[in-house]
């Protein structure tokens, strides 16, 4: 099996498209939410499983390139049956995942991010399902980054307490 073929069929233009939007999205908003923040985020006193600042850039681009090649494989499955391939809720979800960097480092406003990262959590889990209906492998390429947002949750609520509790 070919993991870019659907049913036998692969669209370079789709695939390249349902890649691109959450990678270069991700960018963009990286760069307009983040600039500036990295200096005070590394004053921020933070739990003892944070990450090195190095493995987010990393991380985000594996997960924003598995989520848009599930998006193509869900896609592709629904256009097969005749039906219009579109996805709310993962639109819902990756507007989310934008918004929620403006919310923690641009705005500051960590408790509502950490609000927010609990709906983009039930966003990711329906979008999961959805893609799991049309392609199996699809709904399972979306488990790393539920497992990630999971773990960013934990970690948005620990350097909220910390930070802002006081």
């Amino acid at each position: 099996m070919e993991p870019f073929h659907v049913n036998g069929k692969m669209d370079g233009k789709k695939l390249a498209s349902a890649i691109a939007v959450p990678v270069l999205g991700g960018a963009a908003v990286g760069w307009l939410a983040n600039r500036d923040a990295q200096k005070k985020f590394q004053r921020l006193e933070k739990p003892g499983f944070a990450p090195p600042p190095a493995a987010f850039p990393i991380a985000w681009n594996i997960l924003y390139a598995t989520m848009g090649f599930a998006r193509y494989r869900a896609g592709m499955r629904k256009r097969d049956k005749g039906m219009e391939d579109s996805f709310p809720s993962y639109d819902v979800q990756l507007g989310l995942n934008f918004l929620w960097s403006f919310l923690f480092f641009r705005w500051r406003l960590r408790g509502t991010a950490l609000v927010e990262m609990t709906i983009l959590l039930g966003a990711i889990a329906l979008t999961a399902e959805r893609f799991y209906k049309e392609d199996k492998a699809a709904g399972m390429l979306m488990a790393p980054y539920m497992g990630w947002v999971l773990y960013a949750l934990a970690l948005n609520a620990a350097i909220w307490k910390k930070n802002d509790w006081k």
